[in-house]
């Protein structure tokens, strides 16, 4: 009994870390309210949709876009923003493609996170008529994104044509959180696991164990879906940032396990690539360049082709966007599954 007790404790402690595969915090600044309009279409529609907003720290959540042009939707992960994309969106500008960004209370029941996206996006194609939505999510944003797109979420299905991408999403359940699903540790505990897990991460921590209904049925995509390109990180010894030649935060957060869903990889519509980087790095943040998720998205032809005549005025955009000196273009490692 003992023994029990405290490999009961020790579950419990490990509940506690679950936050850890969050993106740091960081708060919002002034410089990046912004983004230059690079070769975006002349805005024609203003929109003010609960949940989305321009993919900057700006307060002012208005969307000015396009009604004739594709529309690309980023879905942050926990502990993320909308300024964690503002790289990414400025990247899409240059090559005159438009985007929004979705944010949501990130501790809240997933399901109901992706219902308010579904909702977010069918306002958005019935304001503005846009052809086109590219829904990209990272992280637990992927798993809000894919299933905001399913059967099992009820709400109209937006009208535009509809393409999905996932990148780095824990699919098969988060191992850190697998004790709060347990079926035996529940009495084993007096409920006080249950306590212990909400407490780390609210009301999604129901859905984020390989034992939810999430995880196991995660729903058949809508047919208003044409295509959906799933995008795996082999995240081992990868490392976040380093100080005087060590590690000193990781950057090796879900497994391939972890994102692996047997489920979804088999459906009709699901393209699936695995490349080498971590989990932050795929996407960038306000330092570095995400140029092996560039590279991926120009050759699925989600981000248009660069012209060779205005590469060089690319790497020059890498280098002002990013805090960090760009790495070479292209540069990625890319595994087709």
């Amino acid at each position: 009994m003992r023994a029990n007790s405290l490999s009961a404790t020790a579950s419990m402690m490990a509940c506690t870390l679950l936050l850890s595969a969050c993106a740091s915090i960081e708060p919002p600044s002034a410089s990046y309210y912004q983004i230059d309009p690079g070769t975006l279409p002349t805005p024609d529609v203003t929109l003010n949709i609960p949940g989305l907003g321009p993919c900057t720290d700006n307060p002012d959540r208005s969307l000015h876009l396009n009604s004739a042009q594709t529309v690309s939707v980023l879905v942050h992960g926990c502990f993320g923003s909308s300024g964690q994309f503002r790289g990414l969106a400025q990247v899409l500008a240059f090559q005159g493609q438009q985007s929004a960004c979705f944010t949501y209370d990130d501790r809240a029941a997933l399901t109901d996170s992706a219902s308010q996206l579904r909702y977010a996006l069918n306002e958005l194609a019935e304001q503005s008529h846009v052809p086109q939505i590219n829904l990209i999510g990272h992280s637990q944003g992927a798993l809000v994104a894919r299933k905001s797109l399913t059967t099992r979420i009820s709400g109209a299905v937006p009208a535009s044509r509809l393409h999905l991408v996932t990148i780095s999403g824990p699919f098969g359940g988060i191992a850190a959180a697998k004790p709060c699903g347990n079926p035996w540790l529940k009495p084993l505990t007096l409920g006080l696991i249950t306590a212990s897990c909400r407490i780390a991460t609210g009301a999604k921590w129901a859905d984020i164990t390989e034992y939810s209904d999430f995880i196991r049925t995660p729903g058949e995509l809508s047919p208003q879906v044409q295509n959906y390109l799933k995008i795996d990180t082999d995240e081992k010894d990868s490392c976040r940032q380093e100080k005087n030649g060590r590690c000193v935060e990781s950057d090796d957060i879900f497994s391939l396990t972890e994102q692996h869903n047997n489920v979804i990889e088999t459906g009709p519509l699901t393209h699936r690539l695995e490349v080498k980087a971590g989990h932050v790095e795929i996407v960038g943040d306000k330092k570095t360049a995400p140029v092996k998720l560039l590279a991926v998205l120009q050759a699925q032809g989600i981000l248009h082709p660069i012209d060779a005549s205005r590469v060089s005025a690319f790497r020059t955009l890498l280098t002002q966007v990013y805090q960090d000196a760009a790495p070479r273009w292209p540069l990625w490692e890319v595994t087709a599954q």
